[in-house]
């Protein structure tokens, strides 16, 4: 084996953060993702009566169109939902990666 292709321990502590850091990602994505569905679906139930308003900065100001706040909603949700789409492919490949990269580790 030559020296590019051996392995050592740091390449496997690295990839370890990296997973590391990407599970956190995934689970932040994931909450902020669940967080606008509750939020979609709060909007969606409440009654057409009652004011609606949405926080900016410091200030809550009353939405006048729900419907394109429902549309912003979703589609915020959609671009959360593809980014945790991407970062699930991502994890999947670093734990090939590291798998492949441990079995060198042992084997060389």
């Amino acid at each position: 084996m030559s020296i590019s292709e051996k392995v050592n321990a740091e390449e496997i502590q690295s990839l370890a953060r990296d997973l590391q850091l990407i599970r956190n990602q995934m689970q932040t994505v994931s909450s902020q993702a669940s967080e606008y569905g509750i939020t979609i679906e709060a909007l969606e139930n409440q009654d057409s009566e009652r004011p609606v308003y949405r926080s900016l900065g410091n200030i809550l100001l009353e939405v006048e169109d729900r419907e394109s706040l429902k549309s912003e909603l979703v589609g915020a949700k959609e671009s959360l939902d593809e980014h945790l789409k991407r970062l699930i492919e991502r994890e999947a490949n670093l734990r090939e990666q590291y798998a492949s990269t441990v079995e060198l580790f042992e084997n060389g």
